[in-house]
C-alpha cells in the first residue's frame, strides 16, 4: 500500500477513536488517551518506513526530549486557568512549550541521560500540579464541526510533518511531533465547560499517560536498529500496553475521588 494512503487511513482512525473514548468517559480518561504517543507514534512509523532506522532512532530522542516540553505545557496551563481565561492559558503555555523545546533542540543528550529526565519532568508535573478541586459545569457543548476538525488537523500534522522530516532533520522532528495539538484542544474545552478543575484533569490524566509515552519511545530507541521496525514497534505497542494497564487503575482511583467529591 502507498505510505500517503496509509497515512490517511491510520492516522483519522487513531484520532477519531481517541476523542470519542474522551468525550464518552471525562477529562481525564481523554487527557490519558492523548498521553498515548497517538501522533508521535505514528510520525515515527512513517518516518522509519520512508526514510532509515538510523533516521528513526534520531527522531526517537527527539521526541523523548519533546515529552520534557510537553511537561512544561501541562504546568504552565493548570498554574495559568487558576487566574485566567482559557485564551491567555492557551498562548502562555505554547510560549512556554516553544521555549523549551528550543532549548531542548540544542540540548543533544544520549538516552540514558534524556530518558531519565523524562521521568523526573513527568513526577515534578505532578508535584507542581494544583491542588484537586471540585468540577464544576457550565452550558457549553461540543459543536458538530469539533470531531471532524480534531481528525482534520491532527491527520494534517502528520501528513506534513512527515514530509518534511528530511529537511529539518530527525531531531526537530521528533520535537514538532509533540506539539500539544490534542491536549490544548482537550484542555481549552474542559476550562470552558468545568472550569479551571477541568483542564486540571485533563492534564493530570496526560502526565499519567506520559508513562506509557515513555516507555514506548524507550523500548523503540533500544530495538529499532536492532530489530527493525516491525519488531520494534510490536514489543512498544505491548510495552505501553502493559504500563497503560497499571496507570489506567490508578485514573479509575482518581476519577472516584473526584466523583465522591461531586
Amino acid at each position: 500500500m502507498n505510505i500517503f494512503i496509509l497515512k490517511l487511513i491510520l492516522a483519522p482512525l487513531i484520532i477519531g477513536t481517541a476523542s470519542l473514548a474522551g468525550r464518552r468517559w471525562g477529562p481525564a480518561v481523554s487527557g490519558w488517551l492523548v498521553g498515548l504517543p497517538l501522533t508521535t507514534g505514528p510520525v515515527v512509523f512513517f518516518v522509519a518506513v520512508s526514510h532509515s532506522t538510523p533516521f528513526a532512532a534520531s527522531t526517537v530522542l527527539g521526541v523523548l526530549s519533546g515529552g520534557i516540553s510537553l511537561v512544561a505545557f501541562c504546568i504552565s496551563y493548570s498554574r495559568l486557568s487558576a487566574h485566567f481565561r482559557w485564551p491567555i492559558s492557551i498562548s502562555g503555555s505554547l510560549a512556554v512549550f516553544g521555549t523549551i523545546t528550543t532549548l531542548m533542540q540544542n540540548f543533544i543528550q544520549p538516552l540514558w541521560i534524556i530518558f531519565p529526565m523524562l521521568l523526573a519532568a513527568i513526577l515534578a508535573g505532578f508535584w507542581l500540579m494544583p491542588k484537586e478541586t471540585e468540577l464544576v459545569t457550565i452550558d457549553v457543548k461540543p459543536g458538530r464541526w469539533d470531531l471532524p476538525a480534531r481528525i482534520l488537523i491532527g491527520s494534517s500534522f502528520i501528513v506534513g510533518l512527515t514530509a518534511i522530516a528530511p529537511f529539518i532533520g530527525p531531531r526537530l522532528t521528533g520535537l514538532i511531533s509533540t506539539i500539544p495539538l490534542y491536549t490544548a484542544i482537550l484542555a481549552v474545552f474542559a476550562q470552558r465547560l468545568h472550569g479551571p478543575a477541568g483542564a486540571n484533569s485533563v492534564l493530570r490524566g496526560l502526565l499519567l499517560g506520559l508513562f506509557g509515552f515513555a516507555g514506548f519511545f524507550l523500548v523503540l530507541a533500544l530495538s529499532l536498529e536492532r530489530t527493525g521496525i516491525t519488531t520494534a514497534f510490536m514489543l512498544a505497542i505491548a510495552t505501553t500496553i502493559a504500563i497503560q494497564s497499571l496507570s489506567f487503575l490508578v485514573l479509575r482511583h482518581y476519577n472516584f475521588k473526584i466523583r465522591r467529591s461531586l
